[in-house]
């Protein structure tokens, strides 16, 4: 009997090697990732892990997220439960207070999250909202040893630098698809917009989360695309969302997306973004279902909490999930045992 590898397991196996060794993919490799047999899923998976392992090894970090300020907002962004126009059936609140938000970071400490993500629904803030969300973070960085990510909508430079001087560490904000794409989703603001709340916030010191969102009508070259618009900003940080489609959103139609399509586009993401910290996000639970653990195959980071206006995996769940791959949890760069019971984390209901 034959033991010759297969083509497509040296294939792979192959790519990984360049990788490992500074090889940088092209666009029609990471489209070959993309358009790969399901048969080559393991294969492709277990390349994909030897990038991840030299990186991060087996460390998984959490991320937490409060919904600070819910819907009300002018912009039409078609995935949004949040947008103008969406007939969604969410909560709908002004920005938080000081308290609810340092109750957020008390949480995000307890549930072993290293970063604690402060999301502001909206076009963009006002220089009040900007000044209260700066305060309050001074004083959780006082308080608890968290990262802070923020998530505002569209800054100007002096907000940015506010921020900054305040001890945010990032500021995420996500492309969530191709330049060519984006109108597609969004009337309200450009791609250019984005870019330039990127350059904003580099520019005041702070680094960069910054993704996408799979699974809203694009074509594989969108999301090849993006994949490279991410290389080239040099984020640190990649969320890679799937599309949870919510009833009464103008996308609430779509659902095109399969756990195995869901996998290769994170193998995608590792390989071309190969040292960055690569977190699966919104839609996880209903994009990946079953096959969720073998995500942190590629991936190296996911939230341990809701969204903003949809509800997450209990903590529970991923201590389990992260325990049974054998992988660790690291907070402030120390491993947690991942399966340290988890904490309760009752009052979160709102989502994203």
């Amino acid at each position: 009997m034959s033991t010759q590898v297969p083509a497509s397991s040296s294939r792979w196996q192959s790519l990984a090697d360049q990788v490992l060794s500074g090889y940088q993919l092209t666009r029609e490799e990471g489209l070959e990732i993309l358009n790969s047999s399901d048969d080559e899923l393991l294969e492709l998976l277990a390349a994909t892990y030897r990038v991840r392992q030299k990186y991060f090894g087996k460390q998984v970090q959490l991320y937490y997220l409060k919904n600070a300020k819910s819907g009300l907002c002018p912009e039409d962004c078609g995935y949004c439960s949040q947008a103008r126009g969406s007939k969604a059936d969410i909560p709908k609140y002004r920005m938080l207070n000081e308290e609810k938000l340092l109750e957020g970071a008390k949480a995000a400490d307890e549930a072993k999250a290293g970063t604690y993500c402060i999301v502001a629904s909206g076009r963009g803030p006002t220089d009040k909202e900007v000044e209260h969300v700066a305060s309050v973070v001074e004083k959780i960085k006082s308080e608890y040893d968290l990262r802070i990510c923020c998530c505002l909508g569209l800054l100007n430079e002096e907000q940015a630098q506010r921020l900054s001087q305040a001890g945010v560490n990032r500021i995420n904000h996500n492309l969530n698809t191709s330049r060519e794409y984006y109108d597609k989703i969004c009337s309200t603001h450009t791609y250019q917009d984005r870019l330039n709340t990127l350059k904003v916030a580099r520019e005041a010191g702070m680094e960069l989360c910054s993704g996408l969102i799979v699974g809203m009508g694009e074509t594989l070259e969108d999301i090849v695309d993006a994949t490279f618009e991410l290389r080239t900003l040099e984020t640190k940080s990649i969320p890679v969302n799937f599309l949870n489609s919510i009833e009464g959103t103008s996308l609430e139609a779509v659902d095109e997306l399969d756990p195995r399509h869901c996998l290769k586009a994170l193998c995608l993401f590792r390989m071309v973004h190969p040292s960055t910290e690569i977190r699966i996000a919104g839609g996880r639970e209903v994009n990946l279902r079953s096959m969720q653990a073998m995500g942190l195959y590629a991936a190296n980071s996911m939230f341990v909490s809701d969204y903003l206006t949809t509800k997450g995996q209990a903590a529970e769940a991923d201590y389990e999930m992260i325990s049974d791959l054998g992988f660790e949890v690291i907070v402030s760069g120390h491993e947690m045992d991942a399966s340290t019971e988890a904490p309760e984390l009752a009052g979160q209901t709102e989502s994203c």
